[in-house]
């Protein structure tokens, strides 16, 4: 039963930071923040989460430290230094409130010890097996998307489709190096995939083929910007593909600005009814619609919106990563308007979901409960050693994002992985390896975040994408008070009580 003082707050409090966020504490393990009249507090390395009133709030940071100094639990010193901090409660409240985050720090729920850390040296020696590929089935496309990072599906290098034969030998490789491991998956991308189609529908057929002899199972997926999106593929898709990734921006006049085709019209008005089709088909489950916002849109809640009101029901609209001197490069000053929207939009979410029409966004989805396993909590999306990307002649990479940059260049799918020194690199790629990660809140969500961005910004994989950083500890916040007003909606009891549980 939680403490009486777990509670909702009252709506529309303004946003500010907690008592002890001024008190000089960097390495915290609470992370206290108010969001949408909530008080929430994350214990960091049980991930708990609590929903308090004022007084809790306001004393869960001062308690922190006094644990940090040394101070013995209830002793004189202990008061005095609570009380000198000037709250404007009585000593019995004070007391109470202090006894019941006591209480929840010896049930391992507030201030609990990170035990991960120790767990870093086994890591390090575990097993790599590939469990996944991204399978750049064509290095060409039919559109010309101003942000490219594959600069039209040509990756720095040639246009080329992938030939069976080489596609086959991927998969190969990918039975062969997956160990034990049964589910494998194969990511169909490009450029633009369907400007291959025939050979991403003998590649899932080879693959099927695969299945009982190797005790495996394929799970395909496929990313398209829909310009080829016909009935023919859509069936096959329907019945091969475990998702699928539709590309478009949002609003006509953000998407045609950025994703045109080479003769600069716009995809829109071509994409979305074809879009709208597809999901109607697969029963709004087990697809994405995917965007990017640039500086063009710091607005892009609207562009969630205009999805959803589209009809779509499962969205990730993401932000550009560009060089600074793009036009529509995100900026350091753009993200106080950026962490804005983001709250805009949880609250957006949370009134669709009121009147009937939910919708799920790809960044505010998080498991409280369960979640990845430590490893993946550790070591995120795995590229390097569990995923890596396959060129259409065959040459391996540690991600897609890394094609083209030959210093990453790990082998091919005839002789394997013959850089295994790059694939070790990867392998010691965690949250502790990140000095900017050891000291975030956020670490065990976003997992470290993308090793491509820290290369790209710095020169190595072991550094951080800081305009990223900022904007991922914003969607994990609001995910949590999501997540937070979902509980109180489905027990509106506890919130009569004074109580929220998670």
């Amino acid at each position: 039963m939680p403490p009486k003082r777990y509670m909702g707050c009252a709506a529309n409090r303004e946003d500010k930071c907690s008592l002890f966020d001024y008190m000089g504490m960097e390495d915290k393990v609470i992370h206290q923040y108010k969001n949408n009249g909530y008080n929430i507090i994350l214990d960091v390395n049980s991930g708990s989460v609590h929903v308090v009133d004022d007084i809790v709030y306001d004393l869960a940071g001062a308690v922190e430290k006094l644990l940090e100094q040394g101070c013995a639990e209830k002793s004189s010193e202990w008061t005095e230094k609570i009380e000198s901090l000037g709250l404007p409660y009585n000593k019995e409240d004070i007391e109470e409130a202090t006894e019941e985050i006591l209480a929840l720090k010896e049930a391992g729920m507030l201030y609990a010890p990170d035990i991960y850390e120790n767990y870093i040296g086994d890591f390090k020696k575990r097993e790599t097996v590939v469990k996944a590929l991204c399978l750049h089935i064509a290095h060409d496309c039919n559109l010309a998307c101003r942000y490219c990072f594959a600069q039209e599906g040509e990756y720095h290098g040639r246009r080329a489709l992938m030939s069976l034969e080489t596609g086959k030998k991927a998969l190969d490789f990918l039975v062969k190096n997956s160990g034990n491991r049964v589910n494998l998956e194969v990511d169909f991308f490009g450029g633009e995939p369907l400007m291959n189609w025939q050979t991403v529908k003998e590649l899932v057929a080879y693959g099927r083929s695969l299945e009982e002899p190797f005790h495996k199972k394929f799970r395909f997926t496929l990313t398209t910007n829909g310009v080829l999106l016909n009935e023919d593929v859509m069936e096959f898709v329907n019945q091969e593909m475990s998702n699928v990734v539709l590309s478009i921006d949002g609003r006509k006049e953000v998407n045609d600005r950025m994703r045109p085709h080479r003769g600069g019209q716009g995809s829109y008005e071509e994409i979305v009814p074809k879009f709208q089709k597809l999901a109607k088909s697969r029963g709004q489950m087990n697809y994405y619609v995917r965007g990017t916002f640039t500086r063009n849109n710091l607005d892009f809640s609207k562009d969630v919106a205009h999805l959803a009101d589209l009809g779509f029901e499962q969205i990730s609209v993401e932000p550009v990563v560009a060089e600074p001197s793009d036009d529509y490069a995100l900026r350091e000053e753009d993200l106080d308007t950026l962490l804005a929207e983001y709250d805009k939009l949880a609250v957006d979410l949370l009134e669709r979901r009121k009147m009937g029409k939910p919708v799920n966004f790809f960044h505010f989805m998080i498991d409280l409960e369960g979640g990845p396993c430590v490893a993946k909590r550790l070591s995120g999306c795995g590229s390097g050693t569990e995923y890596l990307a396959v060129t259409p002649w065959g040459d391996l990479y540690p991600c897609h994002q890394f094609v083209g940059k030959e210093e990453f260049l790990m082998g091919n799918v005839e002789e394997g992985i013959t850089r295994t020194d790059i694939r070790d690199e990867f392998k010691t790629c965690n949250v502790y390896a990140k000095e900017k990660c050891r000291s975030c809140f956020a670490k065990f969500y976003c997992s470290g975040g993308c090793a491509a961005n820290s290369y790209n910004f710095h020169g190595n994989i072991n550094d951080a994408y800081d305009l990223g950083c900022e904007l991922q500890r914003k969607r994990i916040e609001c995910a949590i008070m999501i997540k937070a007003a979902l509980a109180e909606e489905e027990n509106p009891q506890q919130k009569s009580k004074g109580q929220i549980k998670f």
